[in-house]
């Protein structure tokens, strides 16, 4: 029987991997479960560590996206004032 730390430590096999990815990629429970894997004390550590980089990813990505939102949103307020 292996102990507990090295089942939480052990390599992932790419089935393990497959239906990680296939999980996360549903909308909705693919966040929740990004969150349950990277901070829940059970899972295995190389699967925790992909979930908080996925989760810092994800993180940088909206950030990005609402800049974006702002300059242009902006922008286009400016032209449309301008306009009149």
């Amino acid at each position: 029987m292996e102990s507990f730390e090295n089942q939480n430590t052990k390599p992932m096999s790419v089935k393990d991997w497959l239906i990680t990815m296939l999980i996360t990629a549903l909308p909705l429970v693919g966040i929740i479960m990004l969150f349950v894997y990277a901070f829940g004390s059970n899972e295995n550590v190389n699967k925790q560590n992909w979930a908080k980089a996925q989760l810092i990813l994800m993180a940088i990505i909206i950030g990005l996206i609402i800049f974006a939102f702002i300059v242009f949103g902006s922008l286009f307020a400016a032209a449309m004032a301008s306009r009149n």
